[in-house]
This record gives C-alpha cells, sequence and structure tokens, in this order.
C-alpha cells in the first residue's frame, strides 16, 4: 500500500436478507464511498433444506421446482436490494450468490476469488444469535479468512 491510497479497494458485502444484514450493507457502503472501494455484493444460496430431499423417498419435481424457484426469487431480491442501495450510494457494485450449505465458506472464498481485501458483514442474522455473541456463520468467516473481517453490530 502507498502512502495516501485506500487501506482497503474493494469490500465484500454478505447479506442473508435480514434486517441486520441490510443495515450492515448499509454500513459498509458508507465506508466504502467514504474511503472510495468498490463493492462486490454477495448472497450464499443454501439451495433445497436436506430435509426436503427426503430419505425414503424422492421429492416430487413439482416440489423441488418450485423449491428452486423461491430460492432463486430470495436470491435475486438479496442481490437487487444491495445493488439498489449501492447505486443510491454512489458506490460501484457488482454483485454475485453462490449455492453453498456453508455460507461462511462460501464468503472466504469468495472474497479470496474476487480479491477483495476486506468483508464487511453482520454479527448474526436470520438464525438468529447461535453464539453469545456473534453468529456461527460470522464466527467462521472470523475464524477462516485471511483478510480482515469487520463485524457490524
Amino acid at each position: 500500500m502507498r502512502e495516501g491510497e485506500p487501506m482497503y479497494k474493494h469490500i465484500l458485502l454478505p447479506s442473508d436478507g435480514s434486517r441486520l444484514s441490510r443495515k450492515a450493507v448499509k454500513q459498509g457502503l458508507a465506508l466504502a464511498k467514504s474511503i472510495g472501494a468498490k463493492v462486490t455484493g454477495f448472497y450464499a444460496n443454501p439451495g433445497i433444506p436436506i430435509e426436503y430431499l427426503g430419505v425414503d423417498a424422492p421429492m416430487p419435481q413439482s416440489v423441488y421446482d418450485a423449491e428452486s424457484e423461491r430460492e432463486r426469487k430470495f436470491t435475486d431480491k438479496v442481490l437487487a436490494e444491495i445493488a439498489e442501495a449501492a447505486r443510491q450510494a454512489g458506490v460501484p457494485c457488482d454483485c454475485v450468490s453462490v449455492e453453498s450449505r456453508s455460507a461462511a465458506d462460501a464468503i472466504v472464498a469468495t472474497a479470496k476469488k474476487r480479491r477483495c481485501d476486506l468483508i464487511f458483514m453482520a454479527s448474526h442474522g436470520r438464525h438468529g444469535i447461535s453464539a453469545v455473541l456473534l453468529g456461527s456463520e460470522t464466527t467462521k468467516v472470523l475464524t477462516h479468512s485471511n483478510i480482515p473481517v469487520l463485524v457490524c453490530r
């Protein structure tokens, strides 16, 4: 990093669509704007819940199709919210999602693949507080990330 250059140039903003994630996205965008960074909005699509797949009987195709469509629409909604918030904030943004049962693994892998130098994320999301202070996915990101993680409470 050269003198006068911003410390962070590319921020990953993961969201799960929860109220707290939306708040973290807005704060992450404010940070990005203040330092001239670009952002990548991100959503880890968990796919069809394993309990829907059934152990003894395959899921009917119509149910599988309906669940897949529901997940696709939710993914599109989350990413559209990030893109619109970035547009309103005047911050360059692209958005991406991946299907993964582990949001934390997907966040860390995407940050690396996209060459982000900061992950800015909520302390917990849709699943509530599963650890005393931080959500389990946030804790996993903090544990496994090789780049800085800024947690928004």
